[in-house]
């Protein structure tokens, strides 16, 4: 399946337009990655615990999404966007959206 975050992919004509698809997460942090983070605090740089974090959630969200898009018979995902919003205290919610198509 083809994802873009373009409003069509380019060389190839959008025949179906099957409409909105979406994915989505909700991740908690862990007492690890928090107490990493907190000593990142104190040096400064990356924090890549919540780096892993929101990497998996996007991979998630975006094969749930795919997932969808493919029940409906579509070949692609276009105008891809992610989102994310605060739920709680230490959790949050990674959303994406596109709409599914058919192309030549």
């Amino acid at each position: 399946m083809l994802l873009t975050t373009l409003e069509s992919v380019p060389g190839h004509k959008t025949v179906k337009h099957l409409g909105l698809v979406q994915g989505s997460t909700v991740r908690a942090k862990n007492v690890g990655r928090d107490i990493a983070a907190g000593l990142k605090n104190i040096v400064g740089g990356e924090l890549k615990g919540y780096t892993e974090l929101l990497q998996e959630a996007r991979q998630e969200a975006t094969q749930r999404m795919m997932q969808e898009a493919s029940k409906m018979g579509a070949n692609a995902v276009v105008n891809i966007r992610f989102a994310t919003s605060s739920l709680t205290q230490g959790a949050a919610e990674l959303f994406v959206y596109g709409t599914a198509v058919q192309i030549d």
